[in-house]
């Protein structure tokens, strides 16, 4: 696995998920950019963060600890997407797309957090 977590695909499609979240509240009434706009963003933004983070940290055990925490943000966001819909914010089609963008990261996610924890299993990676 590289030590650069610019090279990581997972980190890679969370900034390119950032881009898209920040271009869909744009559209989202004036009075929630202090509520769901903001909430919206700073999930999305922890993502590609939190996987910076862990991949900068000392073991492969805090990498797997900040992969946790992005895959929380990452469905944190997906609720809020919904509550969007739900609020009529954005239409369905719109929440299918990002739902789609989410699931994708979410399994690319998945196999990362299950590589970095059968490495650990094994004894190889501390």
């Amino acid at each position: 696995m590289s030590s650069d977590y610019k090279e990581l695909r997972v980190w890679r499609d969370a900034m390119a998920l950032v881009r898209d979240i920040y271009r869909l509240t744009r559209r989202l009434p004036k009075e929630e950019t202090f509520g769901l706009v903001s909430q919206m963003r700073r999930a999305a933004v922890s993502v590609p963060s939190n996987v910076a983070e862990g991949k900068g940290r000392h073991s492969q055990r805090e990498l797997a600890q900040f992969l946790y925490r992005a895959r929380g943000s990452l469905l944190e966001l997906e609720t809020q997407v919904l509550i969007a819909r739900d609020l009529g914010y954005i239409d369905e089609s719109i929440c299918v797309g990002v739902g789609q963008q989410i699931k994708k990261l979410a399994c690319t996610l998945n196999g990362l957090i299950n590589r970095v924890q059968e490495g650990i299993a094994s004894g190889l990676l501390r």
